[in-house]
């Protein structure tokens, strides 16, 4: 689910991984924080051909989360 660009996915993601030790949890609320401001992963944008916002720019340039 953690990769996932639906937020549903992430919402369970965080649910799934809340008991868990370590950074797990974390990861995965920093992930879904990122599909709920988005959309999407905005470091993928190359990659898949996508244009990339200004915002998302703005976001990566001042090194948001790159993968």
């Amino acid at each position: 689910y953690m990769h996932s660009e639906t937020l549903a996915d992430q919402e369970r993601c965080v649910a799934l991984c809340a008991p868990l030790a370590g950074d797990t949890a974390r990861f995965a609320a920093l992930h879904r924080d990122i599909v709920a401001r988005f959309g999407r992963f905005p470091h993928r944008n190359q990659a898949l051909g996508r244009d990339t916002t200004p915002d998302e720019q703005r976001f990566l340039d001042e090194g948001g989360f790159a993968g």
